[in-house]
């Protein structure tokens, strides 16, 4: 893949920030996905990729999202897959909330993981952790080794678990070890990549989540030299058989990070739309003017990038926003 995409796909994310923040508090959630999905829809129509979605907002029958299987970029260049979350965390920006982002990551053809939407048992830890950790491994155990490799006590370990019912032996497990518990309501692509930043103060991501967003978050892990692992997690025979016609021969098995992204290449690019650990979101400034936050990163080279952008409104006539 050419190195220029990389800047592509920021302009993608970029115009889906814009597009959904406007939705922010409104309590609309549907609305705002569907504006980030429409703007982030319009503006790959000018990459040079001859892109398919592996993993999208649902299948074709489910269009005008950004549908698993559908053909995106200009149709030229090279050819790739395309994962998507056009707006990773809808319930948080209805709300008004912290740590919405709008995501897409890109890698050579059949090199991503064509992950059901399912949920997917969850690991991940930054550059330090790397190569030490098991997702099978207990949870003292686990936190024993990471606090070793960054040079930490336990109790000032800090592990990101999203807050749900399913979690509470989880959080208590941590919580037994001196460990501190961070929840979150939604939006585990930014938990799971806020380990690999030192700043964050964020040890640990584990828990169930969905397993599109895993494969998301190994994209940018991957290029961060952290590690992930995961579980696919099928509630039942029919995503058990799903996972088997999508070529998983064990839908139990293990993911590396080398199942979920394959290969020495992935590009991942993140915008912000409402603020977070990672990054700041939308602001409007006055004068038809906005402002974003964004984060690009290459798996091949380990450059991370970050952009600061100031956009003039009417001249995005792409943009949804009423």
């Amino acid at each position: 893949m050419d190195r220029e995409l990389a800047l592509e796909l920021v302009r993608v994310t970029e115009v889906a920030a814009l597009a959904s923040s406007r939705w922010m508090g409104r309590g609309k959630k549907n609305e705002a996905d569907q504006a980030a999905t429409s703007a982030m829809r319009a503006m790959f129509d000018s990459v040079n990729i001859n892109g398919t979605v592996v993993i999208g907002e649902g299948e074709l029958d489910e269009a005008p999202m950004l549908y698993i299987g559908e053909k995106v970029g200009s149709g030229h260049g090279p050819e790739v897959d395309v994962a998507v979350d056009p707006l990773e965390g809808t319930n948080i920006v209805a709300k008004g909330l912290n740590n919405a982002l709008a995501v897409v990551a890109i890698s050579d053809r059949g090199n991503l993981l064509h992950a059901p939407d399912m949920y997917m048992e969850k690991i991940a830890v930054g550059p330090r952790a790397a190569g030490l950790i098991h997702i099978d491994d207990p949870i003292p155990r686990t936190l024993e080794i990471v606090a070793r490799a960054n040079r930490k006590r336990i109790q000032d370990c800090t592990v990101m678990i999203l807050e749900r019912e399913r979690h509470a032996q989880i959080i208590e497990a941590v919580r037994r070890t001196g460990a501190r518990v961070r929840l979150f309501s939604d939006g585990d692509v930014g938990a799971a990549i806020a380990t690999c930043f030192e700043e964050t103060g964020i040890d640990l991501y584990i828990g169930i989540g969905g397993a599109p967003e895993g494969v998301i978050s190994a994209a940018a892990i991957k290029a961060l030299g952290g590690e992930m692992q995961g579980r696919l997690a099928p509630a039942n025979q029919e995503e058990y058989d799903r996972c088997i016609k999508m070529g998983l021969k064990d839908p139990k098995q293990i993911l590396m990070m080398d199942d979920m992204v394959r290969g020495e290449d992935a590009i991942f690019a993140a915008t912000g739309v409402t603020d977070g650990e990672l990054l700041r979101g939308v602001r409007f400034v006055g004068n038809d003017r906005a402002e974003t936050h964004s984060l690009v990163m290459r798996a091949r080279t380990k450059t991370v990038r970050w952009i600061k952008a100031l956009h003039s409104i009417p001249n995005k006539p792409h943009l949804i926003m009423e």
